[in-house]
């Protein structure tokens, strides 16, 4: 069935391309067709389905790009891996850009085939959906230091923790650190009752909820208590040496100067230290330095310290996030 029923124009060039296995074409059409219509309207081409043949009508170079990703997704179902939005919206976004591979201590990464990146966790693996995602993931496997900053909605915590998650499980790390700034954003939370895990939680939800995305509840519960897996505010790292870690502090932005630098310091031998943040979602009271800014000035000519930047390119959430993220943007001076 032909995802749009209308003839193409008879200006468009048009390109063919077979599929021997059938069923594995269903599979890369999407229930619908809707994996066939979400590549029509991204790259404005029009995809007829004639047998086990895909016919691609648009421009020479839309054409192209549009066999590119359909093979590409083929061959990911021919290697036994499964086809779903999200894989089609990262082929459309990275497609042809996976040759290149990384190395972390001296090894190689984890590849599938196609040369892409994959982070393997317990109930997932996960892949980078847009170069800087990339980027950002093989930076953090060959920098013991690394920073990742830009808009929400672009990975920069949920795929730190999957290498976190990731490097736990291989051993290359024996604990697995998360921290946070207690910093309310815009309201006063009131009093909170209960134990001082109870008040400072609702903080620390969002780590929550990628560790779960990663490792059963019930590891991660077993964890938490056995203090494998530790989630607090960033004031709860003072003083400690932080070693064979693998170490995330989230929402920087709200992290003081000396607080960044407090933190920072407590990186320790055999540890992994990443610094996620959003220069527009500085919550601190007015006249309070971000210590994330502070330490962007300070630390980008170390050599073995890395910056990854995101735009709202980056985001993979819904598509209005970035659309909202590009008008608050056009709308702000300092930008």
């Amino acid at each position: 069935m032909a995802t749009t029923e209308l003839p193409p124009p008879e200006t468009a060039q048009e390109r063919v391309v077979e599929f021997p296995d059938n069923r594995l074409l269903i599979d890369l059409c999407g229930e619908f067709d809707r994996n066939l219509a979400e590549i029509e309207t991204q790259l404005g081409v029009q995809i007829l389905r004639r047998g086990n043949q895909l016919a691609v009508f648009g421009e020479e170079a839309a054409t192209a790009e549009t066999v590119d990703v359909l093979t590409a997704l083929y061959e990911r179902l021919e290697a036994g891996r499964s086809v779903d939005h999200a894989d089609v919206d990262r082929e459309l976004r990275m497609g042809g850009s996976e040759a290149e591979t990384g190395t972390r201590d001296g090894d190689q990464l984890e590849m599938f085939k196609g040369g892409a990146i994959e982070i393997k966790t317990r109930k997932k693996l996960v892949e980078p959906r847009t170069d800087a995602q990339k980027a950002y993931v093989l930076s953090l496997f060959n920098n013991e230091l690394a920073f990742g900053i830009g808009p929400a909605g672009t990975g920069k915590t949920y795929l730190a923790v999957a290498v976190g998650v990731s490097m736990f499980i291989e051993g290359h790390v024996d604990r697995i650190i998360l921290a946070r700034p207690a910093v309310e954003a815009g309201e006063k939370l009131g009093y909170l009752p209960g134990d001082m895990k109870d008040k400072v939680d609702p903080y620390m939800q969002p780590l929550y909820d990628a560790l779960n995305d990663f490792l059963p509840a019930k590891q991660v519960a077993k964890l938490i208590e056995e203090k494998r897996i530790e989630i607090a505010p960033l004031a709860f790292m003072r003083g400690r040496t932080l070693s064979n870690a693998f170490v995330v502090l989230d929402e920087a932005q709200n992290a003081t100067s000396m607080q960044m630098k407090m933190f920072l310091t407590r990186l320790g031998e055999g540890s992994r230290m990443v610094i996620t943040g959003d220069r527009t979602q500085i919550d601190l009271p007015r006249g309070v330095q971000s210590g994330l800014r502070d330490a962007e000035r300070l630390l980008r000519n170390i050599p073995s310290i890395s910056f990854n930047y995101f735009t709202s390119k980056d985001v993979v959430r819904h598509p209005l996030v970035a659309a909202i993220i590009e008008a608050y943007e056009a709308d702000d001076p300092t930008q």
